[in-house]
């Protein structure tokens, strides 16, 4: 093998390692972002949960009903 083919080599072998490391880093960060959204999505489903229980037991204010349909 001559010197410029197997500097193409190394250079071709060093970008691989380096696309290799980026996504595996990547991987990572969407794990936890896939674990963020997860968290959140539960939390989002408890706040409404508890909204509705709220909204349930308050009677509501006149302001609050839609006009009738006559408007």
């Amino acid at each position: 093998m001559d010197a410029d083919a197997e500097r193409r080599l190394t250079e071709l072998e060093s970008r691989l390692a380096h696309h290799e490391r980026m996504a595996e880093e990547m991987s990572a960060v969407l794990f936890e972002q896939g674990r963020t959204i997860d968290l959140m999505t539960a939390q989002m489903r408890r706040l409404r949960d508890r909204i509705a229980e709220l909204e349930s037991g308050v009677p509501r204010a006149p302001q609050d009903e839609p006009p009738p349909p006559h408007y």
